[in-house]
């Protein structure tokens, strides 16, 4: 499946967290995830084709980090740095350029941005990106927090709503609505 996006060289699309661990089998499996993944691809050579980075975002965590359940935090353990689990989903086609940006990479704190203590906005802003478009994991956590992120940057943005799946789909209506009072567009319909 391929969008109806024109990308551009002041686009950059950005996937969010397409790691083992939030696809099926994974330590935080999202419904559907690892479907994502031929859409995704699509996405990626389009906007390679057009002279758009790839940026691809993951969880990065240490051992005992702070968001998860035994620490006090709302998260299994997952996506531990190093891991199998860590890694991104073996389908996805992230070619050699393309950037990875590690996020929640401290014990003691946590990120769902990847725009989060990461320098992703002033990297972008320095290869004149004016456009963000986001794809990936999980809607309603990182997926949310990145759109969100990106609009207080400065970005215009973009969601494939398509190319994302919740942790919860009942929330996804709500998660939708807040993107749109953000300014976040919304290119097709999410999945339920």
């Amino acid at each position: 499946m391929r969008m109806n996006v024109e990308y551009g060289p002041d686009d950059a699309l950005l996937v969010v967290d397409m790691q083992n661990d939030f696809c099926e089998g994974g330590a935080l499996a999202v419904a559907g995830g690892a479907a994502l993944v031929p859409g995704i691809n699509a996405e990626i050579a389009a906007a390679r084709a057009a002279g758009a980075p790839v940026i691809a975002s993951r969880d990065w965590h240490p051992v005992d980090h702070v968001s998860f359940a035994h620490r006090g935090g709302p998260w299994p353990e997952h996506c531990v740095q190093d891991t199998p689990g860590a890694a991104f989903h073996p389908d996805l086609a992230l070619p050699d350029d393309a950037i990875r940006v590690s996020k929640a990479c401290a014990f003691d704190a946590d990120a769902y941005s990847a725009f989060e203590a990461t320098g992703l906005g002033g990297y972008l802003r320095g290869r004149g990106i004016e456009r963000v478009i986001v794809c990936g994991l999980a809607l309603d956590v990182c997926v949310q927090a990145t759109a969100l992120e990106a609009r207080r940057e400065g970005f215009t943005t973009l969601l494939l709503a398509p190319l994302t799946a919740a942790v919860d789909p009942q929330g996804m209506a709500a998660v939708l609505d807040e993107l749109r009072d953000a300014g976040v567009a919304i290119d097709g319909e999410a999945r339920s």
